[in-house]
């Protein structure tokens, strides 16, 4: 028998409170073990707080892709060989214009006539001086032929002979000189007219009838010559040093919507100090709609690119330039400085700074900030990974 208030072992062993007992720690290992279980699962599945944080972001492969250069150029369309054409002679009142401002003239062809009343009376002295002057020629070489006929006799000494000699050969020095005057004079008023120096197109006309005109009253007609006109496109520094002699241009006139195909012909030798830019000068065939002096826009093929092409929301720039946001390792974006080329359909071509194979952000750039961590998303529309390639 037990003793009183002493429990036994056997009567633990065998009383329901220890087996009640055993059973609810059994079930309690069991349940620490399920949570101990899932919680291990629970951390390998779930992802890092910083991925469940990240955006996700659009994202494109652009590779490579060869272009057709091209450059745009504005500027103003002006005759190529402008003839300025004014008073070559003295000068007088105008009389009579002959052209006016959209005629072609010839070579040599009658602008305006300059009144010539006062020449032609100059021109008739002259010319009544240089029949004097032949008169007294004639009149010598007589005296000195009837002398050398009474030399053999002996009536006229041979001093004699050499004074009529000298006087017969100043007779003929005089009528020489009075003929150059005479010439000089036709020449003078030959100038008086304005004549055209090369064929062409007169640009403008500056002169009226009654106007009074000399060497100082500047342009009176200009003249495109040959018609032939051109377009001085200005182009920056990087965009001239792309191009070269003979390439095509396609070049609309502000206003209309006609196209007209021109080539260069000239690069400049120099650029602008101020402005960095340089001329390349387009040359174009006559045509009534390519007015000088009016503006133009140009469309200047340069040759093939090959480069990445990206879409415009791709590119970002502020105040240290153009760039964009590459994908490195972990998902962070990288700011990448980036120099770009010609538009095309497709987009901007990027020159410099891209290889092809990064992974670029397509959108919402102007929200990122470099080393932002993010999902990337390829574009369906745009670019796919390469298989194997690696995140750049």
């Amino acid at each position: 028998m037990p003793v009183d208030g002493i429990i036994s072992d056997d009567s633990l062993s065998s009383g329901p409170s220890l087996r009640l007992w055993l059973i609810g720690a059994g079930l309690l290992l069991l349940v620490l073990a399920g949570l101990y279980g899932a919680s291990r699962a629970l951390w390998h599945a779930a992802p890092d707080a910083s991925d469940a944080n990240a955006q996700t972001v659009t994202v494109i492969v652009p590779g490579q892709t060869t272009v057709l250069g091209s450059v745009t150029g504005s500027g103003a369309l002006a005759a190529r060989r402008d003839l300025p054409v004014g008073i070559a002679g003295e000068g007088g009142r105008i009389v009579r214009v002959t052209v006016d401002a959209g005629d072609w003239v010839r070579k040599g062809q009658v602008l305006a006539v300059v009144d010539r009343s006062v020449q032609a009376e100059q021109i008739a002295s002259q010319v009544a001086s240089v029949d004097v002057q032949q008169a007294n020629a004639r009149l010598a070489q007589s005296k000195l032929d009837r002398s050398l006929k009474l030399v053999a006799n002996g009536f006229i000494s041979n001093a004699d002979i050499e004074q009529l000699t000298a006087t017969r050969d100043a007779a003929l020095a005089q009528v020489r000189v009075a003929r150059a005057a005479l010439a000089q004079l036709r020449a003078s008023t030959a100038r008086l007219d304005v004549v055209a120096p090369e064929a062409g197109l007169i640009l403008t006309r500056q002169v009226e009838p009654g106007q009074i005109v000399g060497p100082g009253s500047g342009v009176l007609f200009r003249i495109a010559r040959d018609g032939e006109l051109e377009m001085q496109a200005r182009l920056s520094e990087s965009n001239l040093t792309r191009m070269a002699v003979g390439d095509t241009a396609d070049v609309v006139p502000v206003g209309t919507t006609r196209h007209f195909t021109g080539r260069i012909w000239q690069l400049a030798p120099t650029i602008d100090a101020a402005s960095r830019q340089g001329i390349a000068r387009i040359a174009l065939a006559y045509d009534p709609a390519l007015r000088p002096g009016g503006f133009a826009t140009a469309t200047l093929r340069s040759g093939l690119t090959t480069a990445p092409v990206l879409p415009e929301s791709a590119i970002l720039s502020d105040a240290n330039g153009a760039f964009v946001y590459v994908v490195g390792n972990a998902n962070v974006v990288e700011r990448r400085a980036v120099a770009t080329g010609d538009v095309t359909p497709a987009g901007i071509a990027v020159l410099k700074g891209l290889s092809g194979r990064e992974r670029v952000v397509l959108r919402a750039g102007g929200f990122l900030n470099p080393g932002d961590k993010i999902r990337p998303v390829f574009d369906a529309d745009t670019a796919r990974p390469a298989p194997g390639r690696a995140a750049q």
